[in-house]
């Protein structure tokens, strides 16, 4: 069973922007009056630059004839970055794509093949998209991979040229983007392109908005190896609630991976076939467009006290920096390639308000408490302290 849900964000008290609201200044405003947030003077300035750049793609008055200038906002989990990019998003009545970075790259990858031959193919993605889009909200921009990190200084200035209007949310500030990543020159027109087209607002201080009060609903279990008291089992039945059920596999990625359970709309997997099998995060992608319900069990503690000797020469992931043209690594745990597939996963879910129930050896603080993937990890913690609120999915039981 395929459905497509609207990806919904959060920042305290509701998950989407309030309707009825003509602009994100407004918008912000009324969540303020009506829908419990309190003041905080970080997104205040967030809503007062996308506010600006909003009635500058409008053509309004207030924007005196202004070019629009594209808003970056950056700082720790749970601070509404993606609630105030939503406002904005939902307020438009321009033509406007709002996107998951990751399903962003996905898009630009396969366009960029589709595109071979074209005497340069990125200026004429960059035409295409700007036919389609006068603005473009880009959420959770994060670069670890080469091949993006490539991609996005030559794709960014085109756009700009093209006159699209840029607005994402990013966990780091445009000069932190791929810090130390491996041929970095290669991006630094990405990150100059950024800095001169957009407004970066630092939304460093403050609550972090994810753990607003609401009422409570596990999805996360404790559950020691050997015991007997399992929660998956009684979770699956609920959720499939008399559909058809089977033990086949699924293929992800172009390999079986065996579930302990499935039906139309829920499935059930371990850890390990999950997260220590080659999937990517477009294979985490197609598993949720699938299914509306993720059970996961047999989740490890994440975080390894004893880090690999080191990694073969040429691995391009994880690079600290390039000495005399050689590649020193950081201490990678036995276990990260693993947690880089979970925190995709968690992500997706997230992103698409999918439900993701979870069994674990230890409580979630005590997941990934550090490491070399102890930064994004923490929007990871953030993000499933989230799926524990009623608020978050649609299940009632």
């Amino acid at each position: 069973m395929t459905r497509r849900k609207r990806p919904e964000a959060s920042s305290g008290a509701p998950s989407r922007p309030p309707t009825g609201a003509t602009s994100p200044l407004a918008v912000y405003h009324q969540a303020l009056a009506h829908h419990g947030f309190v003041a905080d003077a970080s997104q205040r300035s967030a809503a007062e630059a996308l506010e600006a750049c909003f009635d500058a793609v409008h053509g309004h008055e207030e924007a005196q004839g202004k070019p629009a200038t594209g808003v970056y906002l950056w700082g720790p989990v749970g601070r509404g970055k993606t609630w105030l990019m939503d406002a904005f998003h939902h307020a438009l009545r321009v033509p406007a794509r709002r996107q998951h970075f990751h399903h962003f790259m996905r898009w630009v990858h396969r366009r960029q093949f589709q595109l071979g031959g074209t005497p340069n193919p990125l200026l004429a993605l960059a035409r295409e998209l700007a036919a389609e889009v006068r603005v473009l909200c880009l959420d959770e921009l994060f670069v670890n991979d080469i091949a993006d990190a490539m991609l996005l200084g030559g794709l960014l200035t085109a756009l700009f040229e093209q006159g699209v209007v840029l607005v994402c949310t990013s966990n780091q500030a445009p000069h932190q983007l791929y810090a130390d990543g491996f041929n970095r020159e290669r991006f630094l027109p990405a990150i100059a392109a950024m800095e001169r087209e957009m407004h970066a607002i630092d939304l460093g201080e403050g609550q972090d908005h994810r753990l607003h009060p609401g009422r409570r609903h596990q999805r996360y279990w404790v559950v020691a190896a050997d015991s007997g008291n399992r929660a998956m089992p009684d979770v699956f039945a609920r959720l499939c609630d008399g559909q058809a059920t089977t033990q086949a596999p699924i293929e992800l990625g172009h390999r079986a991976i065996a579930v302990l359970g499935r039906s139309g709309s829920v499935v059930w997997c371990d850890y390990t076939e999950l997260c220590e099998q080659p999937l990517a995060a477009l294979d985490f992608i197609a598993l949720v467009d699938r299914f509306e319900h993720i059970l996961l069990e047999g989740v490890p503690r994440l975080s390894d006290a004893r880090p690999m000797g080191g990694i073969a020469r040429g691995t391009e992931d994880g690079v600290d920096r390039v000495v005399a043209g050689d590649r020193e690594l950081p201490p990678l745990s036995r276990r990260d390639d693993g947690v880089r597939r979970f925190i995709a996963l968690v992500d997706e879910c997230y992103d698409r308000r999918t439900p993701l129930y979870l069994e674990a050896a230890v409580p979630m603080e005590s997941l990934y408490p550090h490491g070399h993937l102890a930064f994004p990890f923490r929007r990871t913690l953030s993000r499933l302290r989230e799926m524990q609120l009623a608020r978050f999915g649609t299940d009632t039981f």
